[in-house]
């Protein structure tokens, strides 16, 4: 069947429906823009494809719009520098992690996006966070189910390496600069649960399973400064289930959650750490105050009103409702 015309459709779908699928189409189209790849590859229009992939259905017109219309590698943001993707030295960011993709191995990929150079395998680079050098025997390509080997990749190309804990979202190879791109902020979750070991003899396990899981940010850990209680914010309440299977059955692990009033959790960027009133900021927030994984603190707003009354009353303490704010 060739486009909404064919007459060969009118013996698969009832009249009035495609009545109906015609009039809905003709209307979209008139209302919707035309698409503009200037627009779309600055970010400032996002094409839709309609389709299911449970069904299979819309999917290749979804992958060949993306190899059609889908940018070149583009100049990237980075501190102290933009990189562009001619440069001849390596650097890539991790912008995924991955644990446990073949359970029979318990192995954890980071996935890296080559922005510069060409990557070689069993090349020593950078970990600029760490300092240290690293080298990859088997970096990995992906096609669909499939992952091979490659030697090799280009400005553009996703490459999965495997980790042991190396690695974090954000974090920057390179071939010797000290750089470290932008970009990849952690944004307030929606939904705040504190969450308990369910079997006191599986500790180890529940806390390497959640440092695990948390790498990946299918959520966000917030330790309370106060006593030490572990919150998990997430962006839907579904990930709660989530996390607690997945903890049971590739850590071995059994979790409970309690519910927490949390409106927002927000990062804290004092004008001066040594004020008066940041001083009086944390001793009044005492007990709303926490640390992210990485160590920065957070203040978890309990309500819009909270966080109002918080903002007029502090206004040298600024509040963030994203972690990439330096």
């Amino acid at each position: 069947i060739e486009g909404l015309d064919d007459p060969k459709l009118e013996q698969h779908v009832p009249a009035a429906l495609l009545e109906k699928l015609r009039e809905d189409l003709e209307m979209a189209r008139e209302l919707l823009p035309p698409l503009d790849l200037k627009a779309m590859h600055e970010g400032t229009l996002t094409p839709i494809w309609f389709g299911s992939a449970i069904n299979s259905f819309g999917v290749k017109e979804l992958m060949d719009g993306i190899g059609a219309y889908g940018p070149e590698p583009q100049v990237q943001s980075a501190e102290p520098r933009k990189i562009a993707p001619e440069e001849t030295k390596v650097s890539g960011f991790v912008f995924k992690v991955q644990a446990n993709m073949d359970p029979k191995h318990r192995d954890r990929l980071a996935f890296v996006k080559i922005v510069s150079g060409v990557f070689e395998r069993n090349t020593p680079y950078l970990h600029v966070r760490n300092g240290k050098k690293l080298k990859f025997s088997s970096p990995n390509a992906f096609f669909a189910e499939r992952k091979e080997i490659v030697d090799i990749s280009y400005p553009g190309d996703i490459v999965g390496l495997h980790d042991t804990g190396n690695f974090k979202i954000g974090d920057t190879l390179t071939q010797g600069e000290e750089i470290h791109y932008k970009g990849i902020p952690a944004f307030s979750p929606e939904h705040f649960r504190y969450i308990n070991n369910a079997d006191p003899l599986k500790s180890k396990q529940l806390a390497k399973g959640i440092d695990q899981l948390m790498d990946e940010g299918v959520a966000q850990l917030f330790t309370l400064e106060l006593n030490g209680r572990k919150v998990i914010g997430t962006v839907g309440a579904l990930q709660y289930e989530v996390i607690q299977y997945r903890l049971e059955h590739e850590y071995g692990a059994k979790c409970t959650y309690e519910p927490l009033s949390v409106h927002k959790a927000c990062w804290v960027e004092p004008k001066d750490p040594k004020s008066e009133e940041f001083k009086d900021f944390l001793r009044v927030k005492q007990r709303f105050m926490a640390k992210d994984k990485r160590g920065q603190l957070v203040f978890l707003a309990d309500s819009p009103f909270t966080l109002q009354v918080t903002q007029q009353k502090y206004p040298n303490v600024k509040l963030h409702f994203v972690s990439e704010f330096k």
